[in-house]
């Protein structure tokens, strides 16, 4: 794009306006393209006072927000991050009031300033911290400003069907949900879900769609549309997985498995999500990614290695932590452990009485010093969450198995929060 000047930024603004042209407003709008770079080098240190002769040269709050688009951009190419995000703060404010009183062709805009705004967030947050200054408080504030945009979305009443700002619904929580597990603020997702549950006339996900079947005058590009869809898929899913809720565990499986068949094709790291089984050599081929973090973990588990769990667990802490991962996987040491106990039963030829003790060594050479006690409490938890069947006879220290299937396979135990 060649050269752009302040005031032919103004009638291109005015332009989309008027034949809203939702995605050339939003393009507009970005802080980071040729023709933001363009209007730096015309203002150089421009200020809201120094701009203030543009004032009421369109019609509000446009030419407002075109005011703060080049105080925005300016802190941008000189990397004022903190500056920036506070700058992008008040220009969403402002395009706040235009959106609350148009209808659903001004989303492309919206989806763009928010996605600036969580960017520009996680970038002032890493700014603040270099500076010793904070952790996450900007993107919590970003969450807080892309609320209002969903209770904006949510609370249109007016518009008709296909024009609606519902449709925005889906892409705008997807933001939310993202900004809160980047902050590990998760528990606040609970009010937007509700908000959700509380409003029937929202129309049904399945209606944000993987083709242009949403009749709507304005039209969004498709990939954003399946990325609405998806994004929410995966943070329910994960949102029930993390929370333990058991009862939702299937559907919440349900929900990740939907998000990543939905997923665009090109996005790789989007697919790297697993069910819960043991992935396949194949499967773990396909994201090299996936196969560096996991086939550690998946070896330490088929060999019982309950040391090379551990030390595997510490050293991915860090990547797990981020992953909102990590309690996961501290978890899912105990089939490791299931692993180890297997072998002792298969050493003893499959016996269907075993002495602890047999068990407690086998600890013990896994390199868990424990006293015989944890170990005998470490065999009654694989029996009461299913990894094994069979009790024990305290009494005479004495592990009884079943006669068959006394290990069943991992995807068939049954769950024994299901009887809680």
């Amino acid at each position: 794009m060649p050269q752009m000047n302040f005031s032919t930024f103004l009638v291109q603004i005015s332009e989309a306006l008027r034949e809203e042209k939702g995605p050339e407003l939003a393009y507009l709008l970005k802080p980071l393209e040729e023709h933001g770079k363009s209007l730096v080098k015309e203002f150089r240190n421009p200020t809201r006072q120094s701009l203030s002769y543009y004032e009421g040269s369109m019609e509000s709050p446009w030419d407002e927000i075109a005011i703060q688009y080049v105080l925005v951009v300016n802190h941008c190419a000189k990397r004022r991050a903190i500056e920036a995000f506070k700058e992008e703060c008040t220009l969403v404010s402002m395009f706040f009031r235009y959106f609350g009183n148009n209808s659903g062709w001004t989303l492309p805009a919206l989806f763009s300033i928010l996605r600036d705004l969580r960017d520009l967030a996680f970038d002032a947050d890493l700014e603040a911290r270099h500076k010793g200054q904070g952790g996450t408080e900007n993107m919590e504030h970003a969450a807080r400003v892309i609320s209002k945009a969903f209770s904006i979305c949510i609370t249109d009443r007016t518009s008709a069907y296909g024009e609606s700002r519902k449709w925005g619904i889906y892409y705008v929580v997807g933001l939310i949900l993202k900004s809160y597990f980047r902050v590990k603020r998760i528990s606040l997702a609970k009010n937007i879900l509700r908000a959700i549950d509380a409003n029937p006339d929202i129309p049904p996900l399945s209606s944000y769609p993987r083709s242009h079947q949403v009749g709507c005058i304005f039209v969004l590009p498709i990939i954003r549309l399946i990325r609405s869809q998806v994004s929410y898929r995966y943070y329910i899913g994960m949102l029930s997985f993390l929370n333990e809720d058991f009862a939702k565990a299937s559907m919440a499986e349900q929900e990740l498995t939907l998000a990543f068949y939905n997923c665009h094709v090109e996005a790789h790291n989007n697919q790297q999500i697993l069910r819960g089984h043991m992935p396949s050599r194949e499967l773990l081929s396909r994201f090299p990614m996936l196969d560096d973090l996991y086939a550690p973990f998946i070896a330490a588990i088929k060999s019982g290695n309950i040391r090379s769990y551990d030390s595997t667990l510490e050293h991915f802490e860090r990547r797990l932590v981020d992953l909102n991962l990590y309690l996961t996987m501290e978890r899912a040491r105990e089939i490791s452990i299931r692993g180890l106990f297997r072998k002792v039963w298969v050493a003893s030829q499959k016996g269907t009485r075993m002495p602890v003790s047999l068990f407690h060594s086998a600890l013990q050479i896994a390199g868990l010093d424990v006293p015989s006690e944890e170990a005998e409490c470490l065999v009654a938890n694989m029996i009461f969450k299913g990894y094994m069947r069979g009790y024990i006879s305290h009494e005479k220290q004495t592990v009884v198995l079943a006669n068959t299937n006394a290990f069943p396979r991992l995807a068939d135990r049954a769950s024994p929060y299901t009887v809680l």
